[in-house]
């Protein structure tokens, strides 16, 4: 059994785009998704720095253009979809939910509101490698901070003012060998995104879903969802609330998926899935060159 997942903001990297766009077709679904949000992803995909694309009212249509795009020269039908946080756009696309088009103008409004609110207040996340899920958590709300995403395979993402972010380096919960600061503008998926979600259910409101055409899981609780209606829902109040992606794997092995593909910019997701999917095969789409190497996989996997 496959599964396809799209990975969320962080993932990005200068130029990761460049290549994707050498394939027949792609250049121009870029450019009409460009004109539809106006924003010029192809400049921001290819030309643009690391600080520029680390602006969320970038970073967030651009990593939902790319795994479209890249899913769409891979060809797949998997059996299930999911993405990690702003990767549940891309999923619930995949997914049949709503159209390539109206997703880029909700993740546009997404990630214009949600860089709005990150600028109320300096605020950021800090991902958490090793230690005690338990132990983590008690410390991170000790300091005041919200574990963000819950990612399992050891790692939980913490959020929060810089000053918690701060306190949270100088003093890592006991067992936690390392504290990384993320590339993103903000405390995504904590109270301090609240003023986003109105916008976002306003956008959403304006939308026609249809049922998932296959299976969508949700990261709020890793469960399957069959309404479109209850998909948007979700994907609405996620900007407020926390990514759990440790019970989306947990799913994963409940249903007998046995090969995972990470659609571009790839490499988070899969490195998870590695530590806490043994067995299951991975592979993550980061340039065409991996096109081949991932159709092999869905030719052994898909028709499970």
């Amino acid at each position: 059994m496959l599964v396809l997942v799209a990975p969320g903001q962080g993932a990005q990297t200068p130029g990761f785009l460049t290549p994707w766009l050498d394939l027949p077709g792609a250049a121009d679904r870029i450019k009409g998704w460009s004109d539809a949000i106006g924003l010029d992803l192809a400049h921001y995909g290819t030309e643009a720095d690391a600080e520029a694309i680390r602006d969320t009212a970038v970073a967030q249509p651009l990593l939902v253009a790319a795994g479209l795009l890249s899913a769409t020269a891979l060809g797949a039908s998997p059996a299930v979809v999911a993405g990690h946080s702003v990767g549940e756009i891309t999923a619930a696309t995949l997914a049949g939910v709503i159209g390539d088009e109206d997703a880029l103008r909700l993740v546009r409004t997404r990630g214009l509101a949600m860089a709005e609110a990150a600028a109320v207040t300096e605020t950021g996340m800090a991902a958490l490698l090793g230690g005690d899920p338990d132990v983590s958590v008690a410390h991170l709300e000790k300091l005041g901070l919200t574990p963000a995403n819950v990612n399992g395979a050891g790692q939980i993402v913490a959020a929060g003012t810089a000053e918690q972010i701060a306190a949270l380096v100088a003093a890592p919960p006991e067992g936690v060998r390392r504290v990384v600061p993320l590339k993103v503008a903000g405390a995504f998926h904590t109270h301090h995104m609240a003023p986003a979600v109105e916008r976002l259910r306003e956008a959403a409101a304006e939308l026609t879903p249809a049922d998932p055409a296959v299976t969508y899981l949700s990261n709020a609780d890793g469960k399957a969802v069959a309404s479109g209606d209850e998909v948007l829902s979700r994907l609405v109040g996620q900007v407020a609330n926390p990514v759990r992606w440790d019970l989306c794997m947990e799913t994963f092995k409940e249903l007998g998926v046995t090969a995972l593909i990470e659609v571009c910019p790839g490499g988070t997701l899969t490195g998870l899935a590695k530590r806490a999917l043994p067995g299951v095969k991975t592979l993550a789409l980061k340039t065409p060159d991996d096109l081949d190497a991932a159709r092999a996989l869905i030719a052994e996997h898909a028709g499970a």
